[in-house]
Parts: C-alpha cells; sequence; structure tokens
C-alpha cells in the first residue's frame, strides 16, 4: 500500500517564554501512514501526540523536516486547500466546530466554503449525515444535542469535505463512554466501508485494541510502533512512559508476576477469559 503521510526528520517546536529556549515537542519523527489504514497514536501529555497530529494537515507547520500529504509538502503554501481537503480534522471539543444553528447548515458549511455547487453539497450532506448514523437531526439544533452526537456531526462536517484521511485529535477526551463508543463505532465503519485512512489522537488504552497500528510517542520520538497485541505486551515499558495498558493486558500481566503461565497478547475480554481459562486447567 502507498503512503498517504510521510513525516521526515520533522521536528516542532513551541515559541520559548521571554528569555528562555524554544521547546520541542517533536524531535525528528520519521513516520509512514498507509492509505485505508486505522491507526491509533497514544502518548501522555506533553508526549508530542497532538502536535503531531496537528501537522498532519497543516495546522502547524515543521520547524524542520518535512511533512507530506499524498507527496505534497505541508510548507508550500499554495497547496494548503489541497491538503486539507484530503486530510480533515475533528478536535477535541465538538463545540468549537460546530457553526451552524441547524444540523444541515453545519455539515454544509465547509463545502460551500470551497465553492462545491448545490446540488453537490446536498448529496454530500445526506451522505455524511447517513456514514455517522446521524440523518434524522438533520434539521435539529447542533447545541440540544449530547456530545456524542455533536462530535459525529462534526466528523460528519469533515466527511462532507470528501477527505482521504480523517484525524481524530483527542476527539472522545471530553465524552461518556457512551459518546465514546459511538464515535469509535463511526470511524470503524467509514474506515472499513469507505476505506478513509483514520488516525485517531488518544490516551484510552482501549481504543487502540481494534487499530491496524499504535504508534506510542514520547518524549518527543517514535517510542513504540506496531500491532495492538504487538505494543500492549511490552507493558513495563509503557508503565515507564507514564502509560497504562488495556484491563485485560493488565490482568495478566498480574497473573503471569504470580506464576501463571498467560500470554500477554490477549487484548479482549473474550480473548482474556480464553487465556485465563487455558492456564487454569494447566
Amino acid at each position: 500500500m502507498s503512503a498517504i503521510i510521510e513525516t521526515k526528520e520533522l521536528r516542532f517546536a513551541y515559541p520559548a517564554d521571554e528569555g528562555g529556549q524554544p521547546v520541542f515537542a517533536l524531535r525528528g519523527v520519521d513516520l509512514e501512514i498507509e492509505k485505508g489504514s486505522f491507526v491509533v497514536v497514544l502518548g501522555h501529555n506533553g508526549s508530542g501526540k497532538s502536535t503531531l497530529a496537528k501537522t498532519f494537515n497543516a495546522v502547524l507547520l515543521p520547524a524542520g523536516g518535512k511533512v507530506y500529504v499524498e507527496g505534497m509538502d505541508t510548507l508550500d503554501e499554495k497547496l494548503l486547500l489541497a491538503i486539507r481537503q484530503r486530510v480533515g480534522m475533528v478536535f477535541q471539543n465538538p463545540d468549537n466546530q460546530i457553526v451552524a444553528n441547524v444540523v444541515e447548515e453545519d455539515v454544509a458549511f465547509a463545502p460551500e466554503n470551497l465553492g462545491v455547487p448545490t446540488e453537490e453539497i446536498r448529496r454530500r450532506v445526506d451522505d455524511a449525515l447517513k456514514a455517522v448514523g446521524m440523518y434524522e437531526f438533520v434539521t435539529h439544533a447542533p447545541h440540544l444535542l449530547s456530545g456524542g452526537q455533536k462530535q459525529r456531526i462534526a466528523i460528519a462536517g469533515v466527511i462532507a469535505m470528501e477527505p482521504e484521511c480523517i484525524v481524530l485529535d483527542e476527539a472522545t477526551a471530553m465524552l461518556d463512554p457512551v459518546g465514546r463508543r459511538e464515535v469509535l463505532s463511526t470511524v470503524h465503519r467509514l474506515n472499513q466501508e469507505k476505506g478513509i485512512t483514520v488516525i485517531l489522537i488518544t490516551h484510552h488504552m482501549n481504543e487502540a485494541e481494534e487499530a491496524d497500528r499504535v504508534i506510542v510517542m514520547d518524549d518527543g520520538l517514535v517510542a513504540m510502533d506496531g500491532t495492538p497485541k504487538e505494543v500492549f505486551a511490552r507493558i513495563d515499558e509503557l508503565r515507564s512512559m507514564g502509560l497504562t495498558a488495556p484491563d485485560t493486558v493488565d490482568l495478566l500481566d498480574r497473573l503471569k508476576k504470580d506464576g501463571w503461565n498467560v500470554p500477554l497478547d490477549a487484548l479482549t475480554v473474550e480473548e482474556c477469559a480464553d487465556a485465563i481459562a487455558a492456564a487454569a486447567k494447566n
């Protein structure tokens, strides 16, 4: 598969306080994100994960190195619109992304600003709302919706731009468990049914269980990169970076340290139960 996003020796520094030195949030990141993949980026606060996300569609520009979106350099101002049409961003607080008083008007906002014809906007709005399971709310007021519903409207607004990639920057952080499930179900369906590349930035470990790939950021660098089973099996390394593992892996690790012969790559509840049952028979 070809890469939709590529970073080369990517560095980014936030401005220094008066008299201080710039603080580097990214210190030489080399990554390739494959088209159609579902990638989760984990890391503690200050690890650089959200900074990395914002470089993917030129919200932040490199202080060194490069970011390419389908070969387009994010530092080239002439390519900015094309880059943001291909990579859409969904942020933590959906209230900050909702700009209209009616759901369908909010979803239509971006296509209208792109100069999309009226008939095409109508099709895109309807398709986007159906894709996130919110078509029945087409004439509702966004401010009356739940947090999870608002975030799904925000995702619909991005889908209406017909991007090839959606980056969700802590988009589930402010939601309750029901809202998180709604949003995760939505983005997994978009990935599987429409082939949209999804990059999910999160601190909820269980959100990474069904990803194709997990990237762990630490101190502005990629500390781990692999499948969920490969990454979470390195539970002691995760803990050393101030991170936890899914509850299932944490339980298996405790049992293993108590002498049980259990694997650390059983992520789901069913896999965990089977692993414990098998160990109990021996």
